[in-house]
Formats: C-alpha cells, structure tokens, sequence
C-alpha cells in the first residue's frame, strides 16, 4: 500500500487522526472506478394523437438507451442506463390516457444495478422511431420515442368517411350514401329511370357568393403543437391554444358552407413537422392551405394582423424575413426524426410549378388581408412574402395568417377570447370567399358535386 519504508514509518509517527485520514483516502484511491452518477430526469411527457403517440424524456445529459420490439403480445421495451428510477419516470404511466391510441399501459422498474426498463404494453401493432435532440430553447436534452401504426391513417379516406361529405363522393362514385339530417351538404336527389329522368332545380345562388361546381378542400393549419408551444404571451398564453382554437373555429364554419370542406392538419395538443403539414395537405388535394398563427416580436408594442405568401426571391422586409427564420425553427423545437427521408419532401423542393402558385396565393392572401382590416388594425396594408416551409405546397396557394400579436399584451387578452376568435374565422372565411368568386377552382378532386 506504501511506497517505501520511510513513508510507512512517517505515518506511524503522526497523531492518531492524520492516519485514520490517510488509511482512508488511500482505500478509496485503490477501489474500482464506479459507475457515473445515475442521471435524473427534467420531465417525462406523453402526446398521443391519432397520427402517432409521442414520449419524450428530458434530462440535463444525453441518456443511453436500447429499444425492443416485442411479438405476443406487441410491446416495446425501453431500456435506459444510468438513470434513477425517479418520479418522473414512475409518474410515467399515468401520463398515458385511456383513449391512447396505441399505449395500453406502461410498467417501469429497476432491471439491472444500473438499467431501468420501461414497458409498454400496445394496443395494435407499430411501427416505432427514437432519436436524441441536443438542448434547444427551454429544453435540454430529449430522448424522443415516436410511436406510429404499422399502416398510417389516410387523411382523405377519414375525409371520406364523414356522412355529410360520403354523400357527395357516393354520389359521383356510384356509391351508395345516407347523409345526416345536419349535413350541410344538400343530399343528391334519387336516380330516376332513364325513361323519367327529370332535371333537378338548381339552388338559387346568393349574392356575392362564389361560383363553385365541386366541392372544394381547405387545409387549416394550427400552428405549433406539442413539444413547440410557439410564441408566449406576457400573461402566459400559448402560440398553440390559441392557432388551434381558431383553427377548429375556422374548419366549423369552412364546414357549414355548402361547397366546401376543411381538413385540420392537426386537432389536439401534438407536434407534426412542418413538410408533414404541407404532405397532408396534399394528400388530400387541398384547393388551399391556411396556416394560422399569433405573431411575436421582441418589442411588445408590435401589433396588428398580418399575412404572409412564399417568395422564392428572398423576403419581402426585414420583419417577414426574421418572422419566417422564427417559424421555420419549429421543426427544431418541436423535434424531427432528421434519418427519416420524406419523399414528399423531395418531391416539393424538385418541383418547378412554384411561381403559378405563388401568384394565387398572393391572390388569396389579398383577399383575406382585406377582410382581416375589417376585424383589427393591420401590421402591415400589404401582404408580405418570406420563405416559409410550411407554404411552399407546389401546387396549392399557401398563406400565413397571423392572427395578431400574442407578445403585446391588448393583443394576448383579444387572441383568448372567443368572440375575438370568432370574428378572425369569419374575416378568413369571407376572404376565402372573395378569392373564390374570382378564381373558381378547376375540376380536380373526386370529391365534386353539382349544385
């Protein structure tokens, strides 16, 4: 244990306490390095959807892990090394809701010395990703677990499936078709022999309503979601609650109109990247996309609505260029898989029919800017262009609507309230209108009817 007899003979010389000191710190310098500290972890989250489920585990340095896919009964099995098993992992399954499409449950628990194993238990089999991100705005770092179904959910076939919109796809497929007493499509009249066929009246038209001969499709975007909250309000709002709520008020009335339809590319608290918006958008050959959005501004006088089309050339100003940067960070915030190739995503940024768009949607972006002077002060009287990715769909006009400023305070109280919320849904809508009634949409979805 000593190196030489001096050294043995000095420390028997000294007082009784030194060499107790000594004796110790020389047996812990000759035991075996131990195991880092077990990390803790900052929060565990669960964000279920019908897209996909997502489980994110926080912590102030990378965590190891292993994942296990499990046959009969479908499970997945995450090991993670190094980790105390702390409350924020044995609060974990009680995150996971009952309606969970995927997750049945989750057990935790110590199985090794320094290894805590997280199961899940699944409802139907899936098809899982997990990735690390580095720390990013109020986040550190997260290990992230994507859970998707083996077979992904057809936005147009659960389109379809809506009774008062089955009514007109049955009606042009030959296929049979009960509409709802609250449809607002008016249901096709019954098929007469050849022999007493008779024509079908046609609905008076109202005044300044849009000539349109299909039924025509409208994506509304929620901006943010999930893991990216978006801006904050000084008295705590969220980006997220208030696009969505606006949202979903703008899908209702988009509903209620008797040629048209809205699809909500997200309709709960999750996070969807931004290419995967415009993806599904196009899968369901939206006419339009409306992305909607509370703006932010490092001064808290900023205030105004404001709406934004792509530009291929550069940012119209200063303020769109910074305000396209800031959303465009949304994917890394809110977390994307990078090792996923998209292929719509390939398919977007190849194709070379941008400009035809960019002009209809500089069109509707006109029209719904006009309506929006009508509801609160404009940021700026004309429509402004950056790049942002959640608009760059080659073949469907693509705006950004920025509702209003949720960094100023008079703004935040207006965006949280519902006859505020009311009112922007009703001046897109009528912008949406106006753009119609000008530039009727060509033949180009199945989903058409006469009226």
């Amino acid at each position: 244990m000593y190196r030489s007899l001096e050294t043995k003979l000095l420390i028997l010389r000294a007082p009784a306490a030194l060499r107790r000191t000594f004796l110790v710190v020389s047996v812990m310098l000759l035991l075996p390095a131990t195991a880092n500290a077990a990390v803790t972890l900052a929060a565990a989250r669960v964000w279920p959807a019908a897209e996909y489920t997502r489980i994110t585990l926080e912590s102030a340095t990378p965590l190891k892990y292993n994942l296990l896919t499990v046959k009969d009964p479908e499970r997945l099995v995450l090991d993670l090394e190094d980790v105390a098993l702390d409350a924020a992992l044995n609060e974990l399954g009680s995150r996971v809701g009952t309606a969970d499409p995927y997750i049945k449950s989750v057990r935790t628990g110590r199985y090794k010395p320094n290894v805590v194993r997280v199961v899940l238990d699944l409802r139907t089999e899936v098809q899982p990703q997990i990735f690390q991100l580095k720390p990013v705005g109020e986040y550190g770092h997260r290990l992230v677990l994507d859970i998707y179904p083996l077979v992904a959910p057809d936005p147009l076939l659960a389109l379809i499936d809506k009774p008062e919109v089955a009514a007109v796809a049955g009606a042009n497929e030959g296929v049979a078709a009960t509409p709802t007493p609250a449809a607002s499509v008016a249901a096709p009249a019954p098929i007469a022999p050849p022999a007493e066929k008779r024509a079908e009246p046609k609905r008076a038209q109202k005044p300044g309503e849009p000539v349109v001969a299909r039924l025509v499709t409208i994506a509304v975007d929620a901006g943010h979601g999930g893991e990216d909250p978006g801006a904050r309000g000084r008295h705590g709002s969220r980006e997220k609650n208030v696009t969505l709520a606006i949202a979903r008020k703008l899908k209702a009335k988009i509903d209620a109109e008797p040629n048209m339809r809205a699809v909500l590319t997200r309709d709960g608290d999750y996070f969807i990247p931004l290419q995967q918006r415009v993806a599904k958008a196009r899968k369901v050959n939206a006419d339009l996309f409306v992305s909607v959005h509370a703006d932010a501004f490092v001064r808290p006088d900023a205030h105004g609505s404001s709406v934004f089309a792509l530009s291929e050339r550069g940012a119209t100003s200063a303020a769109a260029r910074w305000l396209a940067k800031t959303e465009n960070e949304a994917d890394l915030i809110g977390g994307v898989n990078i090792d996923v190739k998209d292929p719509v995503l390939k398919q977007v940024l190849i194709d070379l029919s941008q400009t035809a768009t960019i002009n209809d949607s500089l069109k509707l972006a006109t029209a719904v800017l006009g309506e929006l002077g009508e509801v609160n002060q404009l940021h700026t009287a004309r429509v402004e262009q950056a790049g942002f990715a959640v608009l760059k769909a080659p073949d469907i006009p693509s705006i950004l609507v920025e509702t209003a400023f949720i960094s100023n305070p008079e703004e935040e109280a207006r965006l949280n309230d519902e006859a505020y919320q009311d009112r922007i849904a009703d001046a897109v809508l009528a912008g949406i209108r106006r753009y119609f009634a000008k530039n009727p949409p060509l033949a180009k979805s199945k989903l058409a009817a006469n009226f």
